[in-house]
């Protein structure tokens, strides 16, 4: 997209940052300290994380998305350095910046924004009509009219049922091969609308598309991948005594993050029974800070689209 464009749908939609203070203040606890954002988005959270640094605070932001970078370029601040990466590849971005193990705090926001959502032409959303695309990067990968185009019935199923958790994946892989036989899928609502027809058990509340429509954005943005290696690289990446703050939308993103924070905190735990090991050399490199943490019932009556938020963190060990 020509900047002038992004530029543009920067201003055209809003984005509400989810458990914004919360994050941020678990995420500061050293105001001269150096800090990652490794989804810009819109820059409500790296905002408010400059506006608890000192002079000598600096942070780096991280996202894919051009609209995104285009949003970062209206923060006029010296302290302040925006880089069009993905976080998986947050230790690269690291060791360009000469901060690579001096990190006091990483910040990761998972899945998709609210202007992705609410722009129609990224075609994200089912409930307004733009291209069949829901790539964050749109000059990176395959597109999901693409995907749908030569993707076998049981590859989108898979990515229906494993990627979206939709248990009728299956039969919403077939009707979109039946359908595509005859014209091909090249818009949101267009899809929706098959997905819709062929699903038999519509849950109240719940658009029948919502799962399908989740399941194809992850698997073509490989968010799962994605958040796996950011949290492997973000270990790494952190100072010791560093802050990990990770918020997710849903159980898959989730899952993954209370299990590595788990795993973390543990350590070694499946050494046969009776091998004697001292308590140091158990290799526990994280220590959690606190429990999940959920918005609050105000923020949800604000911005109804948090309300399935997870806010978790930890510590790195010295």
């Amino acid at each position: 997209m020509p900047s002038s464009e992004a530029e543009k749908a920067v201003n055209r939609f809003r984005h509400t940052s989810v458990l914004l203070d919360g994050a941020v203040d678990t995420l500061v606890h050293q105001p001269d300290g150096v800090y990652f954002d490794g989804t810009f988005g819109r820059g409500g959270h790296s905002r408010v994380i400059l506006s608890r640094l000192n002079e000598a605070g600096r942070l780096i932001a991280l996202d894919r998305d051009p609209q995104a970078v285009a949003a970062a370029a209206e923060i006029n601040d010296s302290r302040f350095t925006m880089v069009q990466r993905d976080f998986a590849r947050l230790a690269d971005v690291a060791r360009e910046q000469n901060v690579h193990g001096e990190l006091a705090g990483i910040l990761l926001d998972v899945g998709v924004s609210s202007p992705q959502l609410d722009d129609p032409e990224r075609g994200f959303s089912f409930m307004r009509n733009g291209p069949l695309d829901m790539r964050m990067d749109p000059t990176q990968g395959e597109s999901a009219a693409e995907f749908l185009a030569r993707a076998s019935e049981a590859d989108i199923a898979h990515v229906f049922k494993t990627y979206g958790e939709e248990r009728f994946g299956k039969r919403l892989a077939r009707a979109v091969v039946n359908r595509r036989r005859e014209q091909p899928f090249t818009h949101t609502v267009d899809l929706a609308e098959v997905l819709k027809t062929a699903h038999p058990a519509w849950e109240k509340g719940r658009h029948p598309a919502t799962k399908a429509f989740q399941g194809l954005r992850i698997y073509l943005n490989g968010e799962l991948e994605q958040l796996d290696a950011a949290l492997d690289a973000a270990l790494e990446a952190l100072a010791p005594g560093g802050h990990l703050v990770v918020i997710s939308f849903h159980s898959l993103e989730d899952r993954r993050v209370k299990r590595f924070i788990r795993h973390h905190v543990r350590g070694y735990t499946h050494l046969p029974r009776g091998v004697p090991i001292r308590d140091d050399q158990l290799n526990r490199r994280l220590e959690a800070l606190g429990k999940g943490q959920r918005p609050s019932e105000v923020e949800v009556a604000e911005n109804p689209r948090a309300r399935s938020a997870v806010m978790r963190a930890a510590r790195k060990r010295a």
